[in-house]
């Protein structure tokens, strides 16, 4: 699915003021630190690698003991109905700014990001692409954080977001596509037992990409570059690249006795891609195409159980990975 915009408003409303009793009777330790450092930003943890305190984006998902304890949050995952990853709730002081910034990362590329402003004010902005918004409490929101994104907080109190990471699933694309329609918006209440079969994510990364996922990455990357002189020969080569891919991919699958000839592709198109060029080739969100495809491709072809086993560095590996 894409947005056709940068924000797209869901026509499902939650009641905030249940969310907000379920948030304000959390312990005072569930809130930390946001792993960013931004200033002012906390969350608590609600999905995570096996539930356990922790900010890690792969892995097994299971729900903390601070979304058991908050029934409503439970029923709104329930009634989404999607396969949820890392979720949390996302608190932003006031005068705090999360600054502009583009998610470029495999696990932002494969994940959409849903807001349920819970406790908010009117001076609670958040900017994606050229558009900015208020999200008022208990709306659901979609965006596109492929664009140049950032939130600021002038009011005088706490923002608090139910923030759900999803790969989707269950009637959130229904959702969607009532929203263009301009369908209206219904009320989902509280009411009755925490639902006790949800979704969670188990597999999040790949052991070894498969050549289809390859060419849709590349698929959408093509759709979002810049005109340049380079394009031409740069997506021959990253397209040799997934033949080759696919013919290891036939022989190997996922087996670790294909990871030196999978390591000596990716090698060759590293080396190959930079005496071509091309290292000015930009995105529309004036991301260079380079870092971007490593970021999706490159350095998430191979897991990194796989790699943290190989004897030697390849050349594709930056130095901090």
């Amino acid at each position: 699915m894409r947005l056709d915009g940068p924000f797209l408003k869901l026509p499902i409303r939650f009641d905030a003021e249940t969310l907000a009793r379920e948030v304000r009777a959390l312990p005072p330790p569930a809130w930390v630190p946001h792993p960013t450092g931004f200033k002012g930003s906390e969350a608590v943890r609600l999905i995570t690698p096996g539930g356990q305190p922790s900010d890690k984006l792969n892995g097994a998902m299971a729900p903390t003991e601070h979304l058991l304890a908050s029934p409503y949050m439970m029923q709104i995952l329930g009634e989404i109905g999607a396969v949820w990853g890392r979720s949390r709730l996302m608190g932003l002081g006031s005068g705090g700014k999360v600054p502009r910034h583009v998610d470029t990362h495999y696990y932002w590329r494969t994940h959409w990001r849903i807001h349920i402003p819970i406790i908010t004010n009117p001076e609670v902005l958040f900017t994606c692409g050229d558009e900015t918004v208020h999200m008022a409490p208990g709306e659901c929101w979609l965006f596109d954080s492929f664009r140049w994104h950032r939130v600021y907080n002038g009011g005088a109190e706490q923002r608090v977001h139910l923030v759900l990471d999803t790969v989707g699933g269950g009637r959130l694309w229904d959702l969607a596509d009532a929203a263009r329609l301009g369908e209206p918006e219904r009320l989902f209440a509280p009411g009755g037992p925490a639902p006790t079969n949800l979704a969670f994510e188990q597999v999040n990364s790949p052991k070894v990409m498969s050549p289809w996922e390859m060419r849709v990455h590349l698929v959408f990357l093509g759709a979002h570059v810049m005109p340049h002189p380079l394009l031409g020969p740069v997506f021959a080569r990253l397209d040799r690249f997934v033949d080759q891919w696919a013919a290891a991919w036939a022989q190997f699958g996922t087996d670790e006795a294909g990871v030196a000839t999978y390591v000596g592709l990716l090698d060759d198109v590293k080396l190959d891609l930079t005496s071509i060029g091309g290292t000015e080739i930009v995105l529309k969100n004036q991301f260079k195409l380079y870092l971007v495809l490593d970021h999706i491709i490159f350095l998430n072809a191979l897991g990194r159980e796989l790699v943290e086993r190989m004897p030697a560095k390849a050349a594709w590996m930056p130095a901090a990975a």
